[in-house]
């Protein structure tokens, strides 16, 4: 048992063991919290049929939740897109030389990550109707959504790129490159390998996020679940339950998009080595 990796010592026989009886310990305190969970929604008649009969109902569906599933999608797509170029440029700008570059774009990042997205976004729509501008339920969610996970987002690009040796750059300026090109060949895509991990787990904080829109009435799903379904059919306990399988599944599979990405990135970092030396190898030799 002298193998490890890097986050931890591979356990040996005894280390196992007592892992084994642990998951075994908490597998059945799970099992019966669950059971008193499910016992008391049943005294209240949280499992009746009638209440859950509605999810069975095409219309439930076509008019409610998927209507809803898509305005979430749609501004949680929107505001990654645009919080991953706002965390990119106040990334790399809080690494700049010039402190007239650095000093602002490390204030922006640091205003808006300390603000809550929920204020953001009641800022966004309330605050902006003050300044004479109609802004719709959607754009308010996308505008908190973006200023704040762009802002974490732009600590995590940073700390990506410092992650990457120094020896790495060094190569970069001793073959005469320039300094965005270091960035643009070098650093970033080693970075990128690296930050893929953070960079997932904030866009699922995005994704969830999306439902604090339920304060400008945004149409989204949550919206859909936790106010329409129970207010025609009162059945807000199985409502919320069937919201959130649907958030489960989704972060579900952004995981597995991600590890998918993640393993592809790590190939094409291997395969690409060596036209990626020649690239820089000639970007330097047309810079000198």
């Amino acid at each position: 048992m002298s193998r490890a990796t890097v986050l931890y010592d591979v356990p040996g026989p005894k280390a196992r063991l007592r892992n084994n009886v642990l998951t075994f310990a908490f597998g059945v305190l799970f099992l019966f919290v669950a059971y008193f969970i499910w016992l008391k929604f049943d005294e209240k008649g949280q499992w009746e049929p009638d209440l859950w009969r509605p999810f069975l109902q095409a219309d439930t569906w076509t008019e409610l939740i998927l209507p809803g599933l898509w305005n979430t999608l749609a501004a949680a797509l929107v505001a990654a897109v645009l919080a991953l170029a706002f965390g990119t440029v106040f990334g790399i700008a809080r690494l700049s030389d010039h402190w007239w570059i650095r000093i602002p774009a490390g204030a922006i990042a640091e205003f808006f990550r300390a603000v809550p997205v929920l204020m953001m976004i009641f800022f966004a729509q309330y605050g902006g109707s003050l300044l004479g501008l109609v802004v719709s339920e959607f754009a308010a969610v996308v505008f908190g959504l973006t200023v704040y996970n762009g802002s974490v987002l732009a600590e995590i690009v940073r700390a990506g790129i410092r992650a990457v040796p120094r020896g790495e750059s060094e190569a970069g300026y001793a073959m005469g490159l320039r300094k965005n090109q270091v960035m643009r060949l070098i650093l970033l895509p080693q970075a990128i390998t690296s930050m893929m991990p953070a960079i997932v787990s904030q866009l699922v904080v995005l994704l969830k996020d999306t439902a604090l829109g339920f304060i400008v009435a945004y149409a989204d799903l949550l919206n859909a679940g936790a106010r329409v379904v129970p207010a025609n059919y009162f059945n807000l306990i199985p409502s919320v339950i069937v919201i959130a399988v649907i958030y489960i599944a989704i972060n579900v599979a952004l995981g597995y998009l991600a590890t998918w990405l993640e393993r592809r990135s790590r190939r094409s970092t291997r395969t690409a080595a060596k036209p990626v030396t020649t690239v820089v190898q000639g970007e330097a030799a047309m810079t000198g």
